[in-house]
């Protein structure tokens, strides 16, 4: 079976074509600037990148562009539409409802709508890939799969806010957590390769790009998290803040005579690394400000370094001792200073990281001597292929 994967964001569509049984990519692309003027970028498996600007006015549009490149004669990789069974579509919120993928019907999107309040920046763009794709390919079952689902195992102590009962009672003001597919795919392979039993073993993962989180994940099962009600809580990253006194939000709308959606802004576009350094939301611009004396550059890599150690340090006393710390995402696979850096913080665990097989870059890997207490790997993640594994399941079994 083929699966369409489908990310779609409020001016960008993502997508893969994967083959389920080989569980390779057979096209891979992005539709940018929709609404705008418009652009598809389109990659066949083992052929070089394709790019076209073609008018893009809406997300149908982009849906109907993506379908047209991958049943096309020079550059598709299928035939027809019909060789596509099924279609995954990243769903960043699901609030309480969902605590697993789900195949999408009325009452799935009704219950989508209801978590738009969450996530109004995204789950409306989601809901708008579903409602193209449900046009252009009636009758192709379609699965939505939740960045929010993997963590709703957490326990009420970990979710629960320090408010009145009454805000979580009426408007579910919790910690919910996200890169939950991420997470998920990560700690289960680094258990595979660390040859672990992924239902009895203590995991921490951290997933750091520019939106960047930890998880603990306790027998399989995330018990804590460090994004919250939103993205914005928990790690420093490229452009949010990440935990903050919250009454700083106060303290600089008085001064500067802000309001809090300018205040808001600042937190989540200007903040984080790009906020501290002056340079940029890049760790491999701060690098190379940092080595030409930048001291602000310097300082805004060696916080984030911090603070991601205090979260691994916590979620250590969480589940009472670790068995494997994981790095992913695009600094986390791509940057062996960080990770060593972060690593340096740890060594009252009895972490010893070997420097030749720190010296990779996107490539699954133990990184540790063989004589280190804890063991941390390095394994690139795969959303999409977390999302067409869970599609084709829902789909086969359906």
């Amino acid at each position: 079976m083929k699966i369409l994967v489908i990310n779609c964001g409020s001016s960008s569509l993502k997508y893969q074509l994967i083959d389920s049984i080989t569980e390779k990519p057979l096209a891979v692309g992005i539709c940018e600037r929709i609404g705008i003027d418009g652009r598809l970028v389109h990659t066949p498996a083992e052929k070089d990148k394709l790019v076209f600007d073609k008018a893009l006015p809406n997300h149908e549009a982009a849906v109907q562009a993506v379908l047209s490149a991958l049943t096309d004669k020079e550059c598709g990789v299928i035939d027809s539409l019909e060789e596509i069974g099924a279609v995954g579509h990243r769903v960043v919120h699901g609030g309480e409802r969902f605590t697993k993928s789900v195949i999408i019907d009325d009452e799935v999107i009704e219950a989508i709508k209801g978590c738009n309040d969450l996530a109004p920046l995204h789950n409306p763009a989601n809901l708008i890939g579903i409602d193209a794709c449900k046009k252009l390919m009636p009758g192709v079952p379609m699965v939505a799969v939740f960045d929010t689902a993997f963590h709703q195992t957490m326990p009420k102590k970990a979710y629960t806010y320090a408010l009145p009962f009454e805000y979580y009672d009426k408007y579910k003001i919790r910690r919910y957590g996200f890169h939950g597919t991420s997470h998920s795919y990560v700690s289960e392979r680094a258990a595979e390769i660390a040859g672990l039993d992924y239902h009895n073993s203590k995991i921490i993962v951290c997933h750091l790009g520019n939106g960047a989180s930890v998880s603990a994940v306790k027998n399989g099962e995330s018990v804590d998290t460090s994004m919250g009600l939103t993205p914005l809580e928990g790690l420093i990253m490229g452009t949010r803040s990440g935990d903050i006194d919250p009454a700083i939000i106060e303290f600089i709308a008085k001064k500067e005579h802000r309001t809090l959606d300018d205040i808001m802004n600042l937190l989540n576009k200007k903040s984080g690394v790009y906020g501290m350094s002056g340079v940029s939301s890049d760790f491999r611009d701060l690098e190379a400000a940092a080595d030409s004396g930048n001291q602000h550059a310097k300082d805004a890599t060696e916080v984030f370094v911090y603070k991601t150690a205090k979260y691994v340090g916590s979620y250590v006393a969480a589940m009472n001792g670790v068995d494997a710390i994981v790095f992913t995402a695009g600094l986390g696979e791509n940057d062996k200073h960080i990770r060593q850096s972060i690593c340096d913080y740890l060594g009252y665990l009895g972490i010893v990281i070997d420097p030749e097989r720190n010296n990779i870059r996107s490539k699954e890997a133990v990184i540790t001597t063989d004589h280190s207490k804890v063991k941390v790997l390095v394994v690139p993640t795969n959303e999409e292929l977390a999302i067409a594994r869970d599609t084709v399941e829902l789909v086969v079994g359906k």
